[in-house]
């Protein structure tokens, strides 16, 4: 038996060979919760890679293999005992970015195809890479081969193929691009995984249960507390029974685990991840700020400092132990909120106040702060995907040169924090489905906070009442609300999509304990009931004649006041960045849209908060939406004038007969098959994580050459020359040996995993005093690469100008099997190091970077 650490790329590609799951594994099982933790973490490491940082990879789990009967020596086949269900998910994600960029770029489609998925020259079974057990192998073959598949509700393989193509889609957001060919590289090179190889004879199921233990594992706090007593020999006894035995008694094992995740938080560190506290935290103790590990006495101080920051996290847990009655509401509604992401930059405000740093009054406010970027947000249907990144950055981030309260409203107001402003909120509660967004328990938490903004002298109990929220205008109207909406129907909308629009906002929804006597009745039955309600906003929707649109768009626009009021907005003139959010979402929704279904433009307006005319002309007009033709008029038939945006695929109607939708008599689509906007609703759900921009990482100097001391230079050539080809690493030299004759020098990353290698120009010590064309990254099992830095270069002059950047990449075009995109001008993109072998492509390298150093010193560039 043998077992070695590597990643997918390194299993899966090079030669013909075949996985096989055996017919006793379960079927594939991964549900979206696992879906969407992998997607965090591949997401994770995908920036890693397009900042530099130098970090370690995620490990995966492990992979148990043992030699197939039918295995040859030309052809290996491998039995997968343990680990299908990750080399299932992986090979499903990579299946979904081929086909997400096989239009835009087929050859890096066929590419991830011939590298991962399938043995180009074998037939039948044999032509896939990886072969799942029997139940689960015409789902992932029918995926595999882009052809259309019979889908049940329950089928796991199809889930995690929608998942992903979701997922892509959000990605390429304009306002969080990701390169989808660096998401590959994060699946296919930065997810570790332990092989363990079994020869034949070995007992592989024994292998198997030893990996899969049931016993108790210890937690990360258990571990760490273990390794805190081992160094403190002399004091342990009385720092136990002084501070951890309180500590303990006061927080459970998860909660006293989460202190200490947020104490590494709260010293500055606001990258580090829950699941790496143990990792992080040893490695802090036994690197201080000198270098050396900490002594016993300042492992007792940072003890006694988690003993009193539990005060801080036990407030979080049970707001009714805070004094301050302001204060104490908006951690009760934070709690209520379920806002454990909001944490970090909750204890650092109960920590500065500890501390003297604000009073009472000042706490209450930053707090509101808090609570009004996470309703706003909610109301107006900003993905809650980068949150868990903006609070954990909070304590890193915050303005030391003004008051805490007003440097956190300053922070949350800048650039990529999206907390829309009055304007925003005032059309989103106008338009918006609220009912379909966030969780059931924030819907009705804002809906008490507005009841609450009538100031009743006699304010109702929450917690003792059993209120659930109402559609006054019912989900299912019937005849006299029809006719009603008919009425009031502008021309060229039907009742049903007038309907559509506006049963789910804010202006339709209330709050009421007797929601099975109202149900779908007409108003004029509703109003007796609502009139005697104890709350004065249904007092109020009584108080009215009638209920149609223009009574919800009237009362939409009094809680928008209200709101305005109780939810204070974020501060003008910080760098905000004006956004589109709506049709990204109905991209995201449209990726989701399973086997033969269909939806129509009103169902999709009234989801995203828009008018069917509007999505229509937006479909209309966009190329490159997933399943955009899916979208059908409300009668199931395809709209009149009906043209591809993109590239003619021919007769709409076979394609959707393809996709399973199966048409009537009369031409038009199953209505069965229709998918309403509640419908569109539940298909995406889930957090997401969603990452900002990162900066370029700034190399340091090299510093001081010691004796038996590897230098950067020497460490970057060796990682280098562990993942490539001598040839390559010769050639990279002579691209450096070239670079230097120029005049240019050459400074290293200080990473110990990947050491990069900066081509410099400028006053030698650092990049930060100069300018830089690329980088040079050793391989981390797909070789090396060089990225081209236009995101960095388009801030130093001369390079700001747009042209001069446009022919920076032409120059490096011309070297053969290099074509950078247009697309590209703003980003960093890279190639294969080896192809730098060619001797004509590093003479025109050379060249290219030559003009480089004369474009630059023509600036008077020093």
């Amino acid at each position: 038996m043998q077992a070695k650490e590597t990643v997918f790329a390194d299993l899966m590609q090079g030669r013909t060979q075949q996985f096989q799951v055996p017919l006793y594994q379960r079927t594939y099982s991964w549900s979206e919760k696992q879906l969407a933790q992998l997607w965090n973490d591949i997401l994770e490491q995908a920036e890693l890679l397009d900042s530099g940082v130098s970090a370690s990879t995620h490990f995966l789990g492990s992979v148990v293999l043992a030699p197939s009967p039918q295995n040859e020596a030309t052809f290996p086949r491998w039995l997968v005992v343990d680990g299908q269900q990750r080399l299932t998910t992986l090979s499903l994600a990579l299946v979904a970015i081929r086909d997400h960029i096989a239009e835009r770029k087929p050859d890096e489609a066929e590419r991830i195809d011939e590298e991962y998925l399938i043995n180009k020259r074998k037939h039948g079974d044999d032509y896939f890479r990886l072969l799942p057990t029997q139940a689960d192998r015409s789902q992932f073959a029918a995926h595999l081969r882009s052809l259309p598949a019979e889908q049940t509700a329950g089928d796991r393989v199809a889930s995690a193929y929608r998942f992903f193509r979701r997922k892509l889609v959000e990605a390429e957001d304009k306002a969080s691009t990701q390169d989808i060919l660096r998401i590959e590289q994060a699946i296919t090179s930065r997810l570790t995984l332990v092989v363990v190889s079994a020869e034949r004879g070995d007992n592989v199921h024994r292998i198997f249960e030893s990996l899969n233990n049931t016993g108790l594992k210890l937690s990360q706090a258990d571990l760490l507390r273990n390794y805190l007593f081992m160094r403190l020999p002399t004091r342990g006894e009385r720092v136990y029974e002084t501070y951890w035995l309180p500590l303990q008694a006061s927080l459970t094992n998860d909660e006293l685990e989460q202190l200490m995740w947020l104490q590494l938080v709260l010293d500055g560190d606001d990258r580090v991840r829950r699941q790496d506290l143990y990792a992080a935290q040893q490695k802090h103790f036994e690197n201080g700020g000198a270098g050396a590990a900490w002594t016993e006495a300042e492992i007792e101080g940072y003890i006694k400092e988690l003993h009193r920051r539990s005060a801080h996290l036990r407030k979080l847990i049970h707001p009714a132990e805070e004094s301050h009655q302001a204060v104490r509401g908006h951690l009760r509604r934070l709690h209520d909120w379920q806002a454990v992401v909001t944490y970090p930059a909750l204890m650092l405000l109960l920590d500065r106040r500890a501390r003297g740093e604000l009073d009472d009054d000042e706490t209450a406010r930053a707090l509101s702060y808090v609570e009004s970027f996470l309703v706003r947000r909610t109301v107006c249907r900003v993905p809650t995907n980068n949150l868990n990144r903006i609070f954990q950055a909070v304590p890193a981030q915050l303005p030391r040169n003004v008051p805490v309260a007003d440097g956190l409203r300053q922070l949350f107001s800048a650039d990529n924090r999206q907390w829309p402003g009055d304007d925003e909120l005032r059309e989103k509660i106008r338009s918006a489905p609220f009912y379909q967004y966030g969780r059931p328990n924030q819907r009705k938490l804002v809906l008490q906070r507005l009841e609450e903004s009538y100031e009743h002298p006699e304010p109702v109990d929450f917690d003792a009442a059993q209120l659930t929220i109402e559609h006054v205008m019912p989900q299912s109207p019937g005849d006299e609300w029809m006719q009603m909406l008919k009425a009031d129907a502008p021309e060229g909308e039907s009742p049903e999509d007038l309907h559509s629009r506006l049963q789910h906002t804010l202006g339709n929804l209330t709050l009421t304990g007797v929601n099975a006597e109202l149900s779908n009745h007409p108003f004029e039955r509703k109003q007796g009931l609502l009139l005697g309600s104890h709350l004065e906003m249904n007092r109020r929707i009584a108080a009215t004649e009638r209920w149609g649109p223009a009574e919800i768009l009237a009362r939409a626009d009094d809680l928008a006041d209200r709101a305005i009021r109780l939810w204070p907005a974020p501060l003008r003139g910080v760098g905000r960045a004006e956004r589109s959010r709506d049709w990204s979402l109905a991209h995201q929704v449209l990726a989701a849209l399973p086997h033969g279904t269909w939806t129509s433009y009103g169902d999709l307006a009234a989801y995203v908060g828009s008018g069917a005319q509007a999505v229509g002309n937006h479909l209309a007009k966009t190329d490159g939406v997933v399943n955009a033709y899916r979208v059908l008029n409300a009668d199931g038939k395809v709209a009149d004038g009906f043209r591809w945006a993109g590239q003619d695929r021919g007769d709409v109607r076979a394609q959707l007969r393809t996709d399973g939708i199966r048409f009537t008599a009369m031409g038009s689509a199953d209505a069965a098959q229709r998918l309403t906007s509640s419908d569109l609703a539940l298909l995406v759900v889930g957090t997401e994580e969603e990452d900002e921009d990162a900066g370029v990482g700034e190399a340091a100097g090299e510093g001081t050459e010691q004796p038996g001391v590897e230098t950067r230079a020497a460490r970057f050539l060796r990682q280098l020359a562990a993942d490539d080809k001598p040839t390559t690493v010769a050639a990279v030299r002579e691209l450096i040996a070239g670079w230097e004759r120029l005049g240019g020098w050459t400074g290293h990353g200080a990473g110990e995993a990947m050491t990069s290698a900066f081509l410099m120009l400028g006053s030698a010590g650092g990049p930060g005093r100069g300018i830089w064309p690329m980088v040079l990254y050793p391989g981390s099992g797909r070789g090396g690469t060089a990225e081209i830095v236009f995101q960095h270069l388009a801030k130093r002059e001369p390079f700001t100008e747009r042209a001069l950047r446009a022919e920076l990449m032409d120059r490096i075009n011309e070297l053969e099997g290099i074509s950078l995109p247009q697309g590209k001008l703003e980003l960093r993109p890279g190639f294969r190091l080896s192809v730098l072998e060619d001797e004509q492509n590093r003479e025109l390298l050379v060249q290219t970077l030559g003009w480089f150093k004369d474009r630059w010193e023509e600036r008077g560039g020093v």
